[in-house]
């Protein structure tokens, strides 16, 4: 895998890619992560390079290291600000199913002076779009649009972390989520991508991000195929 040499230092950005991989059941818990050599050789950096990472992980509380018997992992859940609530990926890793990602598209977008995105966001916007496999099948379609102060993100930047660590870094941090939940015929493209055939219903969720002032930071829609598995929420008392 090549990464960036322009922006965060190689051993962060090795650090955010094993971390997302971990939170996505790609390292289970309880079961050692690649060898450092493995390791070197996938991402083509020096051995300190890969300890570096490591040691931040090991810092952060999601691996462990033991002389002679690699590096494993002890936690596979991510701290949120925002809630304290499981993420619904994680729910799914914790009932051992497979959470794979995969960036599609990232570019600044023209608004239509009529159009919902131009009242959200003015002339422009930020548009990602991404898909989400469950144990290798197509599941959540997801397109994000962020306010324009986000600045350019490439296909690169978003597979070496997650895209609120980048945001974060970027000095816009979000306050306050809203979820909406319906239920839709995807538009075309989105049942293409879940390979659903036309006419499937799909759960949809709204998200919508703002930060302490209250702006609109990011609007997203999401289309999940609840066939493959029903949307899950634990609550814990």
């Amino acid at each position: 895998m090549s990464l960036s040499r322009k922006d965060k230092p190689l051993y962060l950005q090795i650090k955010n890619i094993i971390k997302e991989r971990i939170l996505h059941g790609v390292y289970p818990l309880g079961e050692n992560i690649p060898s450092e050599p493995q390791l070197e050789q996938e991402f083509a950096v020096s051995k300190i390079t890969v300890r570096n990472a490591i040691q931040e992980l090991a810092q952060e509380g999601y691996v462990e290291k033991s002389s002679g018997r690699g590096t494993k992992v002890i936690r596979n859940r991510a701290a949120s600000k925002l809630s304290k609530w499981k993420h619904f990926t994680e729910i799914l890793v914790e009932q051992g199913h497979r959470i794979e990602k995969k960036w599609l598209r990232a570019e600044m977008i023209q608004n239509d002076a009529d159009s919902e995105l131009y009242r959200r966001f003015g002339k422009q916007c930020l548009c990602l779009e991404r898909i989400y496999y469950l144990d290798g099948s197509p599941y959540i379609h997801y397109t994000h649009y962020l306010i324009s102060e986000a600045g350019s993100i490439s296909l690169e930047d978003l597979d070496a972390g997650s895209l609120y660590e980048l945001l974060e870094e970027r000095e816009l941090s979000l306050d306050k989520l809203r979820d909406e939940f319906g239920v839709t015929v995807p538009p075309e493209p989105v049942l293409q991508a879940l390979q659903l055939t036309a006419g499937t219903p799909a759960l949809e969720r709204l998200r919508y991000s703002y930060d302490l002032l209250g702006r609109l930071i990011e609007f997203s829609v999401g289309y999940y195929n609840t066939a493959l598995q029903n949307y899950v929420v634990n609550y814990e008392m």
